[in-house]
């Protein structure tokens, strides 16, 4: 792990308006992850974790404060901005592994490499490398169909790396996993996260936040705990028991 900041959030403000009424969702919220890192991000419904989620992901842009996405100020971007960086930095994974049910698995990997322009060639290669890195290059032309929920999360986790994301945004991956394929999901971000990958976790699920190696909690909006590793263990068990 660097000291380089891969999020840098600072003030940050999300506040709904309806015209009749405004919420704030995020109310300052100061964060910094740097490169390496794997966090998780907890709260209950409402707490605001899903707002930061769409911020950090750049589907949405803060109402004030200042957003910085490896190095790139985030808050004044147009669409066409916002969309390009999410497909060169970010990688997503679901909760719903929205996969194209009528694309073989190394097609559907191979979707953000067609929206960057890469060529045909490449596209494959790459395609079939992320899959080797999830343990699925033996599936490679199956259907979703014809896969387990587990395995198709774990396409979705090679759609999300073969783009060489800096970051990998990561919102209830499990979901809709049973608890075995659970175990199995987060022990891949363990590896994905020692090979250096940095790596955001958005849940409810204290058991499932606790496979980071630092987990911040959310509450009105508010950063209201961030601890490490040695800490983690604590903190999880201080949030089940509210």
């Amino acid at each position: 792990m660097t000291d380089t900041a891969v999020v840098s959030m600072s003030d940050l403000w999300k506040t709904y308006d309806t015209g009749l009424i405004k919420v704030d969702a995020l109310r300052g919220i100061d964060l910094q992850i740097t490169a390496g890192e794997f966090t998780a991000i907890i709260g209950p419904s409402g707490s605001g974790k899903s707002t930061l989620m769409h911020i950090i992901g750049c589907l949405d842009v803060p109402t004030k404060g200042t957003y910085y996405l490896d190095g790139e100020d985030v808050f004044d971007m147009t669409e066409e901005d916002l969309a390009d960086i999410r497909n060169r930095r970010i990688g997503f994974v679901f909760q719903q592994f929205n996969l194209l049910a009528t694309m073989s698995a190394w097609r559907n990997v191979e979707l953000p490499l067609c929206y960057a322009g890469v060529p045909a060639a490449q596209r494959k290669r790459r395609a079939m490398n992320a899959l080797d890195q999830v343990g699925l290059a033996d599936r490679a032309e199956h259907r979703p169909g014809e896969m387990s929920g587990g395995q198709q999360q774990r396409v979705a986790v090679a759609r999300a790396l073969v783009t060489d994301p800096t970051l990998i945004l990561a919102d209830e991956p499990t979901g809709n996993l049973d608890s075995i394929s659970s175990r199995d999901m987060l022990a891949l971000f363990g590896d994905l996260n020692r090979e250096g990958r940095t790596m955001v976790l958005i849940t409810h699920d204290t058991d499932v936040a606790s496979a980071a190696r630092r987990i911040i909690e959310i509450h009105d909006g508010q950063v209201t705990h961030d601890e490490s590793r040695r800490d983690a263990v604590q903190l999880v068990q201080e949030v089940t028991k509210r």
